[in-house]
């Protein structure tokens, strides 16, 4: 009986109070003060990044700190980065609103890399986004001896974007997103852990991040308040550099890049700043086609033009004739080219026995040189200019 009764109770409780307790823990919610006015879903879609510290007297400190550092001490450098961005800025804006970004983000380049495609960290961090090796392959980036997507402007900007949305629902909201794309989300998880700090701001008050990281929001909304309004910050003869422009064309087989030049009716220097993901020569062998950039309104010329071209003057190669005792392991130390690298050349899909007096084909030694990633890990291995005594006999050749 008296189990009934205390049942009944309990059951009486539960219809009536638990409703009361979820309106008032509605209310509360509601009442208590947030860092910034916006919900989740209206900071993924407006501005409202540089509103995000303005609550703060230490992260009002902190921005005119870099504000301060951007307009004085390295003034004539930011400018210049200032000036570069104007080439890309409407093209990256673009795919941030396609991922549902806030359009000021489009602004971290300024403090990654300048809008500089050969920025490179000590880190080896590439690029405008300064990607890492790892995360720019997570995101779909491709790396290797031909290329670096993370230099070309529109690859790396969906890789970005698609990295700090995740970054965003990892931590909800952008200022811990942008920390931990300084620092790594497993820095970031394990300081907020350890501190149990609520955001940023309380995060950059303790010793769990290091000072790169501390600084790094206050210089992200320094660098995008000048950029906004550079003629406030006494920014006044700024030549922002011309939007990014440019006809494709469908390439199947690799070409020089001075041949692409000709045929574009431009010079070098230009098909390399359109395409700054490659790294050598020509265009990549090791691919069935490639979308290649040329300046606007070239199209059609460009593809006449190749076509008086014989294929075989298209792409240079230097031919090397296999010596006795040769490998394909001995060519690539000599050389400093990976095997890969001659496999692609040769259109070989895996190593093959090599027999004296056989040709084959390596990269052309007048056009043709080992970059910074090269000669990180091939630093004991001797180049083409340093080599042992043993030289390697080469002829030129277009293929």
């Amino acid at each position: 009986m008296f189990k009934r009764i205390y049942l009944f109770i309990q059951l009486f409780f539960l219809i009536f109070t638990l409703p009361v307790i979820a309106s008032d823990i509605e209310q509360l919610t509601y009442s208590e003060p947030v860092i910034t006015s916006s919900s989740d879903t209206q900071r993924e879609n407006s501005s409202t990044i540089l509103a995000d510290y303005s609550y703060s007297g230490f992260a009002l400190k902190a921005v005119k700190k870099q504000i301060e550092l951007f307009t004085d001490k390295i003034k004539e450098r930011f400018a210049v980065w200032l000036s570069r961005s104007g080439k890309y800025i409407e093209m990256m804006k673009d795919i941030l609103r396609e991922h549902n970004i806030p359009e000021e983000m489009v602004f971290l380049p300024l403090i990654e890399s300048g809008f500089n495609p050969n920025a490179y960290s000590r880190a080896r961090a590439v690029g405008y986004w300064q990607f890492i090796a790892s995360t720019a392959k997570k995101y779909g980036l491709e790396i290797n001896w031909w290329r670096d997507e993370r230099r070309d402007p529109e690859k790396s900007t969906w890789a970005a974007a698609n990295y700090l949305k995740d970054l965003y629902k990892m931590f909800g909201s952008w200022d811990l997103a942008m920390a931990a794309y300084n620092a790594g989300e497993g820095k970031i998880l394990r300081a907020l852990n350890k501190t149990k700090a609520d955001n940023y701001w309380e995060l950059v008050r303790t010793d769990y991040i290091k000072s790169e990281t501390k600084n790094y929001v206050p210089k992200f909304i320094a660098a995008a308040l000048i950029a906004n309004n550079p003629h406030e910050y006494g920014f006044d003869n700024l030549e922002f550099h011309p939007s990014l422009e440019y006809d494709t064309v469908i390439v199947k087989s690799p070409i020089d890049l001075e041949v692409i030049a000709e045929c574009a009716e431009t010079d070098l220097k230009t098909i390399k700043e359109l395409n700054p993901e490659l790294k050598r020569w020509c265009t990549p062998p090791d691919v069935s086609e490639y979308a290649l950039r040329i300046p606007l309104g070239k199209r059609e010329n460009f593809i006449k033009n190749l076509e008086k071209i014989p294929e075989k003057k298209r792409f240079s190669v230097d031919v090397y004739k296999v010596r006795k005792g040769d490998t394909l392991i001995k060519i690539s130390k000599r050389t400093g080219v990976p095997i890969k690298v001659i496999l692609d050349l040769n259109s070989w899909e895996k190593m093959i026995p090599l027999k004296t007096g056989m040709k084959i084909y390596l990269p052309p030694r007048d056009k043709f040189k080992l970059d910074i990633d090269d000669k990180r890990p091939i630093i004991k291995k001797a180049s083409y200019k340093h080599k042992s005594k043993k030289k390697i006999k080469t002829k030129k050749r277009n293929i």
